[in-house]
Protein backbone atom coordinates (compact mmCIF):
# COMPACT_ATOMS: atom_id res chain seq x y z
CA UNK A 1 0.00 0.00 0.00
CA UNK A 2 1.22 3.64 -1.00
CA UNK A 3 -0.24 6.70 0.12
CA UNK A 4 -1.43 9.50 -1.80
CA UNK A 5 -0.94 13.32 -1.36
CA UNK A 6 -3.86 13.72 1.32
CA UNK A 7 -2.29 10.37 3.13
CA UNK A 8 -5.05 7.94 2.24
CA UNK A 9 -3.43 4.60 1.46
CA UNK A 10 -4.10 2.92 -1.34
CA UNK A 11 -3.10 -0.93 -2.81
CA UNK A 12 -0.74 -0.25 -5.82
CA UNK A 13 -0.02 -2.49 -8.29
CA UNK A 14 3.30 -1.50 -10.16
CA UNK A 15 4.21 -2.98 -13.64
CA UNK A 16 7.05 -4.74 -14.33
CA UNK A 17 9.53 -2.48 -16.11
CA UNK A 18 12.79 -4.77 -15.87
CA UNK A 19 13.79 -7.83 -14.90
CA UNK A 20 17.90 -8.45 -14.42
CA UNK A 21 18.43 -12.16 -15.56
CA UNK A 22 20.71 -14.49 -16.65
CA UNK A 23 19.96 -16.45 -19.08
CA UNK A 24 18.53 -19.76 -17.23
CA UNK A 25 17.21 -17.56 -15.30
CA UNK A 26 15.23 -15.41 -18.06
CA UNK A 27 13.39 -18.55 -18.84
CA UNK A 28 12.59 -19.67 -16.03
CA UNK A 29 10.88 -16.41 -15.78
CA UNK A 30 9.28 -16.77 -19.06
CA UNK A 31 8.00 -20.38 -18.40
CA UNK A 32 9.64 -21.60 -21.38
CA UNK A 33 12.19 -25.01 -21.42
CA UNK A 34 15.19 -25.75 -22.67
CA UNK A 35 16.89 -24.72 -25.93
CA UNK A 36 14.33 -21.64 -26.18
CA UNK A 37 14.26 -18.02 -26.27
CA UNK A 38 12.62 -16.40 -23.58
CA UNK A 39 11.83 -13.28 -25.59
CA UNK A 40 10.80 -14.61 -28.94
CA UNK A 41 9.09 -17.39 -30.22
CA UNK A 42 12.70 -19.18 -31.92
CA UNK A 43 13.54 -22.72 -30.49
CA UNK A 44 17.36 -23.58 -30.85
CA UNK A 45 17.11 -24.64 -34.55
CA UNK A 46 16.18 -21.02 -34.97
CA UNK A 47 18.64 -19.06 -33.19
CA UNK A 48 20.95 -18.19 -36.15
CA UNK A 49 17.88 -16.34 -38.12
CA UNK A 50 19.03 -13.06 -39.11
CA UNK A 51 15.59 -11.73 -37.85
CA UNK A 52 13.90 -11.47 -35.08
CA UNK A 53 11.65 -13.84 -34.61
CA UNK A 54 7.88 -13.00 -33.09
CA UNK A 55 7.82 -11.75 -29.58
CA UNK A 56 6.83 -14.16 -26.85
CA UNK A 57 3.48 -11.85 -25.21
CA UNK A 58 1.79 -13.00 -22.45
CA UNK A 59 -1.16 -13.43 -24.62
CA UNK A 60 0.56 -16.34 -26.38
CA UNK A 61 2.10 -17.77 -23.30
CA UNK A 62 -1.27 -17.83 -21.11
CA UNK A 63 -2.68 -19.10 -24.12
CA UNK A 64 -0.84 -22.13 -24.78
CA UNK A 65 -0.93 -22.92 -20.98
CA UNK A 66 -4.81 -22.73 -21.20
CA UNK A 67 -4.61 -25.16 -23.76
CA UNK A 68 -2.47 -27.86 -21.77
CA UNK A 69 -4.63 -27.16 -18.76
CA UNK A 70 -8.05 -28.56 -20.82
CA UNK A 71 -6.50 -31.90 -21.25
CA UNK A 72 -4.36 -32.45 -18.25
CA UNK A 73 -4.48 -30.82 -14.71
CA UNK A 74 -1.85 -28.86 -13.69
CA UNK A 75 -1.67 -31.42 -10.22
CA UNK A 76 -0.92 -34.30 -12.58
CA UNK A 77 2.84 -33.10 -12.71
CA UNK A 78 4.55 -35.85 -14.99
CA UNK A 79 1.68 -35.67 -17.55
CA UNK A 80 1.57 -32.25 -17.62
CA UNK A 81 4.99 -31.61 -17.61
CA UNK A 82 5.12 -33.90 -20.86
CA UNK A 83 1.94 -31.88 -22.73
CA UNK A 84 3.43 -28.07 -22.34
CA UNK A 85 6.73 -29.33 -23.68
CA UNK A 86 5.18 -29.64 -26.67
CA UNK A 87 4.81 -26.08 -26.60
CA UNK A 88 8.58 -25.69 -25.68
CA UNK A 89 7.03 -24.54 -21.59
CA UNK A 90 8.70 -25.29 -18.37
CA UNK A 91 5.71 -27.22 -16.71
CA UNK A 92 4.85 -23.91 -14.53
CA UNK A 93 1.09 -23.50 -14.68
CA UNK A 94 0.25 -20.11 -13.20
CA UNK A 95 3.35 -17.66 -13.96
CA UNK A 96 3.81 -14.75 -11.23
CA UNK A 97 3.07 -12.02 -14.12
CA UNK A 98 0.05 -13.55 -15.42
CA UNK A 99 -2.44 -10.87 -13.77
CA UNK A 100 0.17 -7.93 -13.60
CA UNK A 101 -1.27 -5.15 -15.77
CA UNK A 102 1.42 -4.31 -18.80
CA UNK A 103 3.93 -6.79 -17.93
CA UNK A 104 4.86 -8.84 -20.59
CA UNK A 105 7.87 -11.14 -20.59
CA UNK A 106 9.07 -10.20 -24.09
CA UNK A 107 9.50 -6.58 -22.65
CA UNK A 108 10.84 -6.74 -19.09
CA UNK A 109 13.36 -9.51 -19.38
CA UNK A 110 16.31 -7.68 -20.61
CA UNK A 111 19.69 -8.34 -22.20
CA UNK A 112 22.07 -8.32 -19.42
CA UNK A 113 25.67 -7.09 -20.59
CA UNK A 114 27.43 -8.97 -17.78
CA UNK A 115 25.90 -12.44 -19.10
CA UNK A 116 24.50 -11.70 -22.41
CA UNK A 117 27.55 -9.80 -23.57
CA UNK A 118 30.85 -10.45 -21.73
CA UNK A 119 30.14 -14.21 -20.28
CA UNK A 120 29.23 -14.97 -24.31
CA UNK A 121 32.03 -13.56 -25.52
CA UNK A 122 34.14 -16.13 -23.39
CA UNK A 123 32.35 -18.83 -23.83
CA UNK A 124 31.81 -18.29 -27.68
CA UNK A 125 33.49 -15.77 -29.31
CA UNK A 126 36.87 -16.76 -27.76
CA UNK A 127 36.23 -20.30 -28.77
CA UNK A 128 36.32 -19.61 -32.32
CA UNK A 129 39.35 -17.63 -32.21
CA UNK A 130 41.70 -20.65 -30.39
CA UNK A 131 39.60 -22.58 -33.00
CA UNK A 132 40.85 -20.82 -36.02
CA UNK A 133 44.34 -19.50 -34.50
CA UNK A 134 45.01 -22.42 -32.17
CA UNK A 135 45.62 -22.97 -28.45
CA UNK A 136 49.43 -22.54 -28.43
CA UNK A 137 49.30 -19.36 -31.10
CA UNK A 138 46.85 -17.42 -29.17
CA UNK A 139 48.76 -18.23 -25.88
CA UNK A 140 51.72 -17.47 -27.27
CA UNK A 141 50.69 -13.88 -28.85
CA UNK A 142 48.85 -13.17 -25.22
CA UNK A 143 51.96 -13.93 -23.86
CA UNK A 144 54.25 -11.06 -25.61
CA UNK A 145 51.79 -8.48 -25.30
CA UNK A 146 53.30 -5.38 -23.50
CA UNK A 147 51.92 -5.15 -20.22
CA UNK A 148 49.39 -2.26 -19.89
CA UNK A 149 48.71 -0.76 -16.71
CA UNK A 150 44.62 -0.88 -15.99
CA UNK A 151 44.89 -4.26 -18.07
CA UNK A 152 45.41 -7.97 -16.93
CA UNK A 153 48.14 -9.19 -18.75
CA UNK A 154 48.38 -13.19 -19.76
CA UNK A 155 52.28 -14.14 -19.61
CA UNK A 156 50.78 -17.95 -19.28
CA UNK A 157 48.23 -17.75 -22.29
CA UNK A 158 44.06 -17.62 -22.07
CA UNK A 159 43.47 -20.77 -23.76
CA UNK A 160 43.71 -23.21 -20.70
CA UNK A 161 41.81 -20.42 -17.90
CA UNK A 162 39.00 -21.93 -16.12
CA UNK A 163 37.75 -19.35 -13.42
CA UNK A 164 37.96 -16.28 -14.35
CA UNK A 165 36.09 -12.73 -13.87
CA UNK A 166 33.71 -10.24 -16.25
CA UNK A 167 36.90 -7.97 -16.18
CA UNK A 168 38.94 -10.56 -17.43
CA UNK A 169 36.46 -11.20 -20.27
CA UNK A 170 36.49 -7.55 -20.68
CA UNK A 171 40.08 -7.62 -20.88
CA UNK A 172 40.52 -10.04 -23.42
CA UNK A 173 37.94 -8.15 -25.16
CA UNK A 174 40.02 -5.41 -26.04
CA UNK A 175 43.22 -7.70 -27.10
CA UNK A 176 41.46 -9.63 -29.61
CA UNK A 177 41.42 -8.35 -32.65
CA UNK A 178 45.21 -7.84 -32.86
CA UNK A 179 46.20 -11.07 -31.36
CA UNK A 180 44.38 -12.58 -34.35
CA UNK A 181 44.80 -10.37 -37.06
CA UNK A 182 46.73 -12.01 -39.86
CA UNK A 183 46.60 -15.26 -37.72
CA UNK A 184 42.90 -15.99 -38.62
CA UNK A 185 41.00 -16.56 -41.85
CA UNK A 186 39.72 -12.68 -43.31
CA UNK A 187 36.23 -13.84 -42.67
CA UNK A 188 36.30 -14.98 -38.97
CA UNK A 189 38.54 -11.40 -38.17
CA UNK A 190 35.56 -9.55 -39.83
CA UNK A 191 32.89 -11.60 -38.15
CA UNK A 192 34.74 -11.28 -34.76
CA UNK A 193 35.61 -7.11 -35.27
CA UNK A 194 31.86 -6.56 -36.02
CA UNK A 195 31.00 -8.60 -33.22
CA UNK A 196 33.46 -6.02 -30.99
CA UNK A 197 31.67 -2.97 -32.60
CA UNK A 198 28.19 -4.34 -31.59
CA UNK A 199 29.07 -5.23 -27.79
CA UNK A 200 31.19 -1.60 -27.29
CA UNK A 201 28.10 0.20 -28.73
CA UNK A 202 25.28 -1.44 -27.11
CA UNK A 203 27.30 -0.54 -23.89
CA UNK A 204 27.00 2.89 -24.52
CA UNK A 205 25.24 5.31 -21.36
CA UNK A 206 23.31 7.39 -24.25
CA UNK A 207 21.82 5.81 -27.56
CA UNK A 208 19.87 7.97 -30.05
CA UNK A 209 18.61 6.44 -33.28
CA UNK A 210 21.93 7.05 -35.39
CA UNK A 211 23.42 4.51 -32.64
CA UNK A 212 20.23 1.96 -33.37
CA UNK A 213 20.69 2.19 -36.70
CA UNK A 214 24.48 0.97 -36.59
CA UNK A 215 24.11 -1.00 -33.93
CA UNK A 216 21.40 -3.08 -36.53
CA UNK A 217 24.26 -2.30 -39.27
CA UNK A 218 27.00 -4.48 -37.15
CA UNK A 219 24.92 -7.13 -36.51
CA UNK A 220 23.81 -7.64 -40.22
CA UNK A 221 27.27 -7.55 -40.90
CA UNK A 222 27.85 -10.34 -38.65
CA UNK A 223 25.23 -12.42 -40.52
CA UNK A 224 27.07 -11.57 -43.84
CA UNK A 225 30.25 -12.87 -42.70
CA UNK A 226 29.36 -15.74 -40.20
CA UNK A 227 28.95 -18.56 -42.19
CA UNK A 228 29.00 -21.50 -40.24
CA UNK A 229 29.33 -19.75 -36.73
CA UNK A 230 26.48 -20.04 -34.64
CA UNK A 231 24.69 -16.65 -33.64
CA UNK A 232 23.07 -15.63 -30.50
CA UNK A 233 19.22 -15.26 -30.79
CA UNK A 234 19.39 -12.87 -28.05
CA UNK A 235 21.34 -10.10 -29.91
CA UNK A 236 18.72 -10.07 -32.14
CA UNK A 237 16.36 -8.68 -29.12
CA UNK A 238 18.49 -5.70 -28.19
CA UNK A 239 17.68 -2.95 -30.30
CA UNK A 240 13.82 -3.43 -29.83
CA UNK A 241 14.96 -3.44 -25.53
CA UNK A 242 16.52 -0.74 -25.97
CA UNK A 243 13.26 1.04 -27.92
CA UNK A 244 11.43 -0.28 -24.93
CA UNK A 245 12.85 0.38 -21.67
CA UNK A 246 16.33 2.10 -22.63
CA UNK A 247 19.83 1.41 -22.30
CA UNK A 248 21.58 -1.79 -21.97
CA UNK A 249 24.26 -0.83 -19.50
CA UNK A 250 21.42 0.10 -16.90
CA UNK A 251 20.12 -3.59 -16.46
CA UNK A 252 24.04 -4.85 -16.13
CA UNK A 253 24.29 -7.41 -12.99
CA UNK A 254 27.92 -6.12 -12.48
CA UNK A 255 26.19 -4.34 -9.37
CA UNK A 256 24.48 -7.20 -8.02
CA UNK A 257 27.22 -9.92 -8.56
CA UNK A 258 29.56 -7.77 -6.58
CA UNK A 259 27.33 -7.57 -3.83
CA UNK A 260 27.87 -11.62 -3.49
CA UNK A 261 31.30 -10.06 -1.95
CA UNK A 262 30.48 -7.36 -0.05
CA UNK A 263 27.09 -8.98 1.66
CA UNK A 264 27.92 -12.91 1.69
CA UNK A 265 31.33 -14.18 1.36
CA UNK A 266 32.76 -11.36 3.33
CA UNK A 267 30.13 -11.50 6.70
CA UNK A 268 30.77 -15.78 5.65
CA UNK A 269 34.25 -15.60 6.48
CA UNK A 270 33.65 -14.08 9.79
CA UNK A 271 31.64 -16.74 11.14
CA UNK A 272 32.47 -20.33 12.74
CA UNK A 273 31.27 -21.63 9.69
CA UNK A 274 27.47 -23.02 11.10
CA UNK A 275 24.35 -21.34 11.04
CA UNK A 276 25.31 -18.68 8.01
CA UNK A 277 22.24 -16.96 7.65
CA UNK A 278 21.78 -16.09 11.21
CA UNK A 279 25.67 -14.65 11.26
CA UNK A 280 25.76 -12.93 8.10
CA UNK A 281 22.53 -10.77 8.69
CA UNK A 282 23.51 -10.08 12.73
CA UNK A 283 27.71 -9.51 10.76
CA UNK A 284 25.77 -6.72 8.32
CA UNK A 285 23.42 -5.03 11.22
CA UNK A 286 26.45 -4.58 13.27
CA UNK A 287 28.50 -3.46 10.52
CA UNK A 288 25.46 -0.66 9.41
CA UNK A 289 24.94 0.32 12.70
CA UNK A 290 29.02 1.28 13.50
CA UNK A 291 29.14 2.72 9.56
CA UNK A 292 25.72 5.35 11.11
CA UNK A 293 27.47 5.53 14.68
CA UNK A 294 31.00 7.19 12.99
CA UNK A 295 29.06 9.16 10.17
CA UNK A 296 27.12 11.16 12.99
CA UNK A 297 30.03 11.32 15.35
CA UNK A 298 31.94 12.92 12.48
CA UNK A 299 29.74 15.09 11.40
CA UNK A 300 28.73 16.13 15.11
CA UNK A 301 32.46 16.62 15.11
CA UNK A 302 32.53 18.43 12.05
CA UNK A 303 29.80 20.93 13.47
CA UNK A 304 31.86 21.72 16.55
CA UNK A 305 35.11 22.18 14.52
CA UNK A 306 33.76 24.44 12.49
CA UNK A 307 32.14 26.95 15.29
CA UNK A 308 35.28 27.17 16.30
CA UNK A 309 36.68 28.10 13.36
CA UNK A 310 34.42 30.81 12.93
CA UNK A 311 35.07 32.17 16.32
CA UNK A 312 38.90 32.02 15.56
CA UNK A 313 38.30 33.92 12.21
CA UNK A 314 36.50 36.85 14.52
CA UNK A 315 39.01 37.19 16.71
CA UNK A 316 41.65 37.62 13.88
CA UNK A 317 39.51 40.26 12.14
CA UNK A 318 39.42 42.24 15.33
CA UNK A 319 43.29 41.81 15.97
CA UNK A 320 43.63 41.83 12.47
CA UNK A 321 46.12 38.63 11.99
CA UNK A 322 45.94 35.79 10.10
CA UNK A 323 47.89 32.66 9.42
CA UNK A 324 47.21 31.39 6.09
CA UNK A 325 49.28 28.11 7.07
CA UNK A 326 46.79 27.05 9.69
CA UNK A 327 43.82 27.73 7.76
CA UNK A 328 45.23 25.53 5.15
CA UNK A 329 45.92 22.81 7.69
CA UNK A 330 42.29 23.38 9.34
CA UNK A 331 40.47 23.27 6.07
CA UNK A 332 42.00 20.01 5.60
CA UNK A 333 41.41 18.77 8.68
CA UNK A 334 37.45 19.74 8.51
CA UNK A 335 37.39 18.09 5.23
CA UNK A 336 38.45 14.98 6.23
CA UNK A 337 35.99 14.50 9.38
CA UNK A 338 32.84 15.30 6.42
CA UNK A 339 34.74 12.24 4.71
CA UNK A 340 35.51 9.68 7.57
CA UNK A 341 33.58 6.67 6.96
CA UNK A 342 34.65 3.50 7.81
CA UNK A 343 35.55 0.85 5.04
CA UNK A 344 38.54 0.41 2.11
CA UNK A 345 39.54 4.03 0.86
CA UNK A 346 41.50 4.09 -1.64
CA UNK A 347 44.06 6.95 -1.93
CA UNK A 348 43.35 10.25 -4.10
CA UNK A 349 46.82 11.83 -5.24
CA UNK A 350 46.29 15.57 -6.39
CA UNK A 351 49.78 15.83 -8.14
CA UNK A 352 48.65 19.57 -9.18
CA UNK A 353 48.72 20.39 -5.96
CA UNK A 354 51.99 19.10 -5.29
CA UNK A 355 53.92 20.72 -8.35
CA UNK A 356 52.57 23.74 -7.03
CA UNK A 357 53.44 23.44 -3.68
CA UNK A 358 57.30 22.42 -4.63
CA UNK A 359 57.25 25.63 -6.85
CA UNK A 360 57.06 27.93 -3.69
CA UNK A 361 60.08 25.54 -1.33
CA UNK A 362 63.43 26.70 -1.77
CA UNK A 363 65.25 24.49 -4.34
CA UNK A 364 67.59 23.21 -2.17
CA UNK A 365 64.75 21.45 -0.30
CA UNK A 366 63.02 19.62 -3.32
CA UNK A 367 63.99 16.22 -3.46
CA UNK A 368 65.50 14.48 -6.60
CA UNK A 369 65.27 13.51 -9.00
CA UNK A 370 61.96 15.55 -10.29
CA UNK A 371 59.57 12.82 -11.21
CA UNK A 372 56.11 15.39 -10.88
CA UNK A 373 55.49 17.50 -13.75
CA UNK A 374 52.28 19.53 -14.80
CA UNK A 375 51.26 21.08 -17.59
CA UNK A 376 47.42 23.17 -18.28
CA UNK A 377 45.84 20.12 -18.09
CA UNK A 378 48.06 16.99 -17.73
CA UNK A 379 49.56 15.95 -14.73
CA UNK A 380 52.44 13.49 -15.09
CA UNK A 381 54.34 11.44 -11.56
CA UNK A 382 57.19 9.14 -12.48
CA UNK A 383 58.13 5.81 -10.67
CA UNK A 384 60.47 6.98 -7.53
CA UNK A 385 62.17 3.37 -7.66
CA UNK A 386 62.52 1.46 -11.08
CA UNK A 387 61.25 -2.07 -10.74
CA UNK A 388 64.99 -3.60 -11.42
CA UNK A 389 67.05 -1.81 -9.31
CA UNK A 390 70.25 -3.93 -9.79
CA UNK A 391 70.49 -6.43 -12.84
CA UNK A 392 73.58 -7.86 -14.11
CA UNK A 393 74.75 -7.81 -17.86
CA UNK A 394 74.10 -11.39 -18.64
CA UNK A 395 70.77 -11.72 -16.23
CA UNK A 396 69.73 -8.32 -18.83
CA UNK A 397 70.72 -10.12 -21.59
CA UNK A 398 68.72 -13.12 -20.98
CA UNK A 399 65.39 -11.18 -19.38
CA UNK A 400 65.49 -9.25 -22.57
CA UNK A 401 66.54 -11.11 -24.64
CA UNK A 402 69.05 -9.31 -25.96
CA UNK A 403 71.85 -12.01 -27.08
CA UNK A 404 74.51 -9.81 -28.28
CA UNK A 405 74.20 -7.52 -25.30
Amino acid sequence: MLPDSLGHMWYCFTPIVGYIANTPEAAMLAAVGGKTSPITMAMYKQFGDPFQHEPRTVSTTLAQLAAVKSKVHPTNIQVFFRKAQHFRLSGVSDPFWRDIPLSCPSTFITPEPLHHLHKEFWDHDMKWCINAVGEAKIDFCFSVLQPTAGFCHFKGGVAKLKQVTGRVHRDVQCYIISVIAGAAPPKIITAIRVLMDFQYRVQAYCIDDDDLCIISSALDKFHTHKQSILDHELMQSIVPSVKHVGVTIQWTANVTEHAHVSEIKTPASASNNNNYDPQICQYLDRTEKCRTFELATSLYESKTHSHGRAEEKSLEVEDGSSDDGDSEISDREEANLVSKTPGPMQPVTNYFAISVHLRTQDPDSIPFPLRSFITDGTAINLSYDPPLQCISVDGAAEKFGLLDL
